[in-house]
């Protein structure tokens, strides 16, 4: 494995058959990360907490920067938050509008400021990147030239989460945009009728889908997951047209409790 290359996106979610309210859902999961986190940094752990009662040396085996794996989660109601800026190395975002997303950074970091903490800021979103914004955009529409409106509306609603705090603003989103299903300049919402969850997508040509990204990044976006369809043939793109503009490598993780 190469260095740097692995990391745990922990999401707090209802066991099956082992309903939890939210705040308690989210408390655990913080216990879970300090667990992670102190086991994994090479640590002893004696945690007398609310779901668990653990006392733990640490285990033999361990990472090869000998440092806790970076842990991503996200989430947009208030105990996801909270948990967030308590126990989380990035806080992760699905795609919205760069004054929303402005918006939520500052609240993150202020909370976790509160707590003698600095997040890092993630953001996941597909990306349809042509040699022309008007290529980009036929790519994007022939994703969904055959899906019936219906059946893409019953994909969403199979989901566990389709109802959950941080996925309903995905279907706001789509249903406030254009009738071309842009919610602004090169952010497409029309992905988001066939799946839940992640439902928007940076769609232009090389200079525009890099200059999106830029637009992140100035707001303090330090961490990017980029996807597309058909996986393969959009990274092969992706690479060859934006990579080696963008300047990348692994995520570093300060040390922080």
């Amino acid at each position: 494995m190469l260095r740097g290359r692995l990391t745990i996106n922990i999401i707090s979610s209802e066991l099956p058959g082992q309903p939890l309210e939210a705040g308690p859902r989210y408390r655990r999961c913080v216990e879970v990360m300090h667990l992670l986190r102190t086991l994994l940094d090479g640590e002893p752990v004696a945690l007398d907490g609310e779901f668990y009662k653990i006392n733990l040396t640490p285990p033999r085996i361990t990472t090869e920067s000998r440092r806790h794996l970076p842990m991503y989660f996200g989430g947009l109601s208030e105990e996801a938050r909270e948990a967030a800026a308590e126990a989380c190395d990035v806080y992760l975002m699905w795609p919205d509008t760069i004054g929303k997303v402005k918006a939520t950074i500052d609240d993150l970091a202020a909370r976790a400021t509160r707590r003698a903490r600095r997040l890092k800021f993630g953001y996941r979103v597909h990306v349809v990147v042509r040699e022309s914004e008007s290529l980009a955009r036929s790519a994007a529409q022939r994703l969904l030239s055959r899906l019936d409106a219906d059946l893409g509306n019953q994909i969403g609603k199979l989901s566990l989460d389709h109802q959950s705090t941080g996925v309903r603003p995905q279907a706001e989103l789509r249903e406030s945009s254009a009738r071309d299903g842009y919610i602004e300049e090169n952010l497409w919402a029309g992905i988001g009728r066939a799946r839940s969850g992640c439902g928007a997508a940076i769609v232009g040509d090389p200079d525009q889908v890099l200059r999106k990204l830029n637009a992140y990044r100035a707001l303090g976006i330090e961490a990017l997951i980029l996807s597309g369809y058909p996986h393969a043939k959009d990274c092969d793109l992706f690479a060859r047209y934006v990579l080696p503009r963008l300047e990348h490598g692994p995520l570093e993780i300060g040390t922080q409790r």
